[in-house]
This record gives structure tokens, sequence and C-alpha cells, in this order.
């Protein structure tokens, strides 16, 4: 008789077409287990899935996660503790194949494991290579400021730049920004402009803290990039991080922080404009004696919502996502 799962995650092209891939790979060696897939855009499936309690339900045996709602999935019980799997029959090299940092957020104060790590960050700094190298723009950009064009190693330095390579009229614009509402890029970035410039944003006992200079600072500046200097693209509060990583790849910007795997999207000839033309290095830090880089991840794990009825299944598919070859197909 076959088992029919079903596995529910983050409307993302990537991990549609990862995941289609792994469950012709899962099937060769699993024929009585038939695994379909839905995909939500981000906000929709967090209403679905924590806020509306999908997970108590038995609509879905399997459940693509974002860190950030781990708390609340654990606490409320919505998904099921791994460690006997884990301890029965785990995936090839657990715990140590994977870095700690990918390992820790989805635990609790005891320690159990509530889902394995299928795509991460951290986000990073992403810049064209062909334009930073080109010896015409070197010029102009040495006549204009004063100095080398090079990545920034300051949020002002950011703006310097933007500015040089934001050109309308031939369809170029200094950075692409993920400004869509949606409780994802929009509040890392902050963060990460909260960060580097010395802010915090909340105490030890959980008092909010980014209401400080430091974060009136880092908001006017994301804000200004915008309305402004304009140095992003257009409409940027329409674009996810999906869609911004897109928008770069199509060759259109000379800057962008996302997440890393975004290089990959701007690498591959098949998806980009501009491949081969990228590279990745740490965000510029901000200006002043409290300004550092900085950076975050957070990732997405798989799984077992709580009110799954085939969970011995469930855990042979999300076993199976964990192996190197999977893994590289997630990549």
């Amino acid at each position: 008789m076959m088992t029919k799962l079903r596995t529910i995650y983050r409307e993302f092209d990537g991990f549609r077409s990862g995941l289609e891939q792994q469950i012709t790979a899962f099937h060769t060696d699993h024929q009585d287990i038939a695994v379909e897939i839905e995909a939500l855009e981000v906000s929709a499936l967090y209403e679905k899935m924590v806020a509306r309690r999908g997970c108590l339900t038995d609509q879905h045996d399997l459940f693509l996660a974002v860190t950030d709602w781990l708390p609340e999935l654990i606490r409320d019980r919505l998904v099921v503790p791994l460690d006997d799997q884990l301890r029965d029959d785990p995936p090839p090299g657990w715990p140590d194949a994977w870095p700690p940092s990918l390992r820790h957020l989805q635990k609790d104060a005891a320690g159990k494991v509530y889902g394995l790590p299928y795509h991460n960050g951290p986000e990073v700094f992403m810049y064209r290579t062909d334009l930073f190298t080109d010896p015409a723009e070197q010029r102009w950009f040495q006549r204009a400021y004063g100095r080398d064009l090079a990545p920034p190693a300051t949020w002002s330095e950011f703006l310097q730049l933007a500015r040089f390579f934001t050109r309308p009229d031939d369809d170029l614009y200094g950075c692409v920004v993920a400004g869509k509402p949606d409780g994802h890029n929009d509040v890392y970035d902050f963060l990460i402009h909260l960060w580097s410039r010395g802010g915090e944003f909340l105490t030890s006992r959980n008092e909010a803290l980014f209401a400080s200079p430091e974060g009136e600072d880092a908001l006017r500046y994301y804000v200004s990039l915008i309305h402004e200097h304009r140095v992003t693209q257009p409409e940027p509060w329409l674009y996810d991080s999906v869609a911004a990583g897109d928008f770069y790849a199509s060759g259109r910007a000379a800057m962008m922080w996302n997440w890393c795997g975004f290089q990959t999207v701007a690498d591959l000839p098949a998806t980009s404009a501009i491949p081969g033309c990228t590279r990745s290095v740490m965000l510029p830090g901000g200006d002043g004696p409290q300004g550092t880089p900085v950076s975050l991840i957070v990732y997405w794990v798989m799984t077992l919502p709580a009110g799954g009825t085939r969970q011995d299944a469930a855990w042979r598919f999300l076993r199976h996502l964990a192996t190197q070859e999977m893994d590289k197909i997630t990549a």
C-alpha cells in the first residue's frame, strides 16, 4: 500500500527544484512512499502552520520552518522532538558533519532536537566584480571621490558607491534591497544596521533597546537609501529576499547584501545575466568608534508536525534529505 506524505515549505524556486530532485531520488529506494509538496509565501506559511496551529492537524507530514519560528513551535509543542530517531537511525555523519552554528537553534533548553538543517544563511555583501574592476569605472570613481573603487568598509562608503553606480537611464542601480514588509529580510536588515552601529535590540530580560540613537540612525539610513538618495531598484518594498536575489542576477544592480546562497543564483548561467561576476565579502560596518562589521544567521529546518500520522515514513524522507548527496542538491 502506498504511503503519501505531504511537505509544506516556503515558496522559492530553489526549494521547489531541490525538493523535486530529492523526491525523485528518494522514490528510487522507497517506491512505497509518495511525497507531495505545497508552497506558501513566508507570512502565509507562518500564519497557516504556526499562528493557526496547522502543525496540529494531520494535513502535513513535514514542515520546512525558519529558525525564527522555533521558540514558538517548541514551546507550544507544534513539532515533535527527533532524539529517538537521531539515536536509532541518524543521518550519516550526525552530528559532527554539521557545524555548531547549524545545530543549536533547533534545540530546547533540555537539549532536545526539533529539526534538521535544510538551507542556511548567513547574510553577506555581494558586489559586481565586472564593474569594480573595470578601468573606466575606476578612473571615474577616483575623479569623483578621490579614492580607489573598492568594496565598502563602512555604510557611508556604501552610500557613495551606490550613488556612483545608480544610472536609471542605463537600467542600473547602486544596490538592490529586500524591502518587502514580510517579517523576514526587512527585520534582519534593520538588525544588521542596528548592530553594526553598536546598538542592541533587547536586554537580557527581553526589554526593547532598539529605540536608541543607533536604532534611529539605522532606520533613517535604510529609509534614505530608498526615498532620499534613490539608489535602490524601483519599488523595493515589493521585493522579498528571493525577488531581490533575482533582480541582482539580472545584472541591474551593482551591490546587494542578502543570503549567501544568492551568489549561486548570480553565478549560474541558466539563471543569471552576470555569471562569474560576483564576489561575496563581509558586510560594511557602521561609521564611528562603535561601528563594526556584523552579520547574522538564520536557517531553514525540516521538522515533523505534531499532528502528522505518518511519522515513521516522514522520518525516512527527512533522513534522506540530510544526506550529503541531497545537501548538494539543496546548495
